[in-house]
This record gives C-alpha cells, sequence and structure tokens, in this order.
C-alpha cells in the first residue's frame, strides 16, 4: 500500500516529525522486491521506528514500512525471523519453543531489522551473539544470504561491507542451556526504570567508555529539564519524552543542549543511538 505525505509522528514512537513524501508499507518481500525494481527515489527503512527521529522538514523520499515482514517460524532447529518481527514477539516465540538466550529482547522496543542495524542490546546481551545468518535486499530489490562475516558489529553498531543493502530477515540460534534472564524480572526492572507508556525512544545516547550515559546526564541536574515540548525523563535520564507536542526540532535541541552539558562539565562526547533523518 503506497501512501503520499504520511506524518512521520504516526510510525515513531516519539509521536514527533515531518512528512514522508512517500510511505510504502509491503505486504511480503515480492512485493517490496518489485517495487524497489522501480523505484529511483531516497529510501528510508522503518519498523517500530523505535529509534528514528524525522526532523520537522520531512523525508524527501519513500518510507518502507517492514510491519508485514513477521516471518517467524522454526526450520533446523534455529528461528527464522522477518525483520518485522517485534523483539518483544521473538523472545515470546523463542521461550514458548524452549529457547533460550532471547530473553533480554522482551525489554526492548524495536523490530528484528532495527535491532540487527544497531547490534540492539540489554542486561549485558546483544542479539548479534546469536545470529547464524541474515536475509538482505538490495535498493534496486536483489535478495542475498550473508553470514555475520559480512557485517563490522561493535557496541550499537553494524556496519555492512555491502552498503546497499538492509536487512529484512534473520536466522537465530538461541541455544543456551537454561534462561539467561526471567523476563518477568526483566519487564518488572524496565518498567521501574524507565517512563514506558510515553512518548520516547528509548536510550538517546550511547554509554561513553567507562560512563553511563543516564548517571553523567542525571549528575548534571538535568532530569526534568526542558525545551518546548520536550523533557529528560524524571524516571530516566537517558530518556526524552514527548511531553507536549513536541516538534522534531525541539527534541534536537535538547539532545543538543544535553551534549554540550556533559562535554561542558565532564569532557565527555555523548553519540547518539538515536537515528536522525
Amino acid at each position: 500500500m503506497l501512501k503520499f505525505n504520511e506524518p512521520m509522528s504516526k510510525h515513531c514512537s516519539l509521536r514527533s516529525g515531518g512528512e514522508t513524501s512517500e510511505f510504502f508499507q509491503p505486504l511480503n518481500l515480492e512485493e517490496l522486491s518489485n517495487f524497489l525494481k522501480n523505484n529511483t527515489k531516497p529510501i528510508l527503512m522503518v519498523g517500530l521506528g523505535s529509534n528514528l527521529l524525522v526532523r520537522d522538514r520531512g523525508f524527501n523520499g519513500v518510507t518502507i514500512h517492514t510491519k508485514n515482514l513477521k516471518e517467524l517460524n522454526i526450520a533446523d532447529n534455529l528461528i527464522v525471523s522477518g525483520a518485522g518481527t517485534s523483539l518483544a514477539k521473538l523472545s515470546r516465540f523463542a521461550l514458548a519453543n524452549l529457547k533460550y538466550g532471547a530473553e533480554f529482547l522482551s525489554a526492548i522496543p524495536g523490530s528484528v531489522g532495527g535491532a540487527l542495524a544497531m547490534n540492539a542490546g540489554a542486561f549485558g546481551s546483544e542479539i548479534w551473539q546469536y545470529v547464524v545468518s541474515v536475509k538482505t535486499m538490495s535498493f534496486s530489490g536483489e535478495i542475498y544470504e550473508r553470514n555475520p562475516s559480512d557485517f563490522e558489529v561493535s557496541y550499537r553498531s553494524t556496519i555492512h561491507k555491502n552498503s546497499d543493502e538492509f536487512f529484512v530477515g534473520a536466522v537465530f540460534n538461541f541455544n543456551l542451556k537454561e534462561q539467561n534472564d526471567d523476563v518477568g524480572d526483566l519487564l518488572k526492572k524496565r518498567n521501574t526504570t524507565q517512563p514506558i507508556g510515553l512518548p520516547s525512544c528509548g536510550s538517546v545516547f550511547k554509554n561513553p567508555k567507562n560512563h553511563f550515559a543516564a548517571k553523567l546526564i542525571e549528575s548534571s541536574g538535568l532530569k526534568g529539564y526542558c525545551i518546548g515540548g520536550a523533557c529528560v525523563s524524571d524516571k530516566h535520564a537517558n530518556y526524552i519524552i514527548n511531553q507536549n507536542n513536541a516538534t522534531a526540532q525541539d527534541i534536537e535541541n535538547l539532545i543538543a543542549y544535553i551534549q554540550d552539558t556533559i562535554k561542558r562539565k565532564y569532557n565527555v562526547e555523548l553519540e547518539t543511538e538515536i537515528i536522525i533523518i
């Protein structure tokens, strides 16, 4: 389904941002491949939009939403997932099939595609620890099977050796002998320490080496600090919440203010996890 001038605030968890000139939600990989073979415009891939901010002037191109690419099954004792599958659903599916190691994913907002793109992690685990292979698609619609060795994976970063491809699926081996974490405990911890239910993007900043971003921000007295409708969460200092119809510019201004403050106080550079388009 193709839409025009679609507000990206409807598709980003911060509930802010401008319009995309075109918005395409393919039903399956074949439809996506056929669309790309005839496309000449810039492309933005979006899953659950939990780590994304589109500036107020919008995106002049095609936003492709992976919502329907949610294959989820077991083959050869491995879990096969589409890029649009939510991490929470993948975690539940693994546990239901007695596959252990995916518990940490239950606490991460987002989809498989986005998690692969940023090497999402929580509670000491990262998604690429469990990747056997990935399925990618080129911007011209060709499908490839790739191995982990085709990517440079590090903390909250995945660099493609084939830069014109994006993730459309993955095969995982959740092979621990027992549960790594108790999902109930993880969700309880998340709900206690994070502003669940409010528009946010999860952690805004990566943890600098030998530091925790949230601790630096909190110790700078920035909890509750607002610019326009964007505020640093009172619950978790590495979260920005859209408290009062924040514009994307409000959010970006607050990010810059936090970075400047931490640089001035501690001489530490805060690098964003959030992707700004």
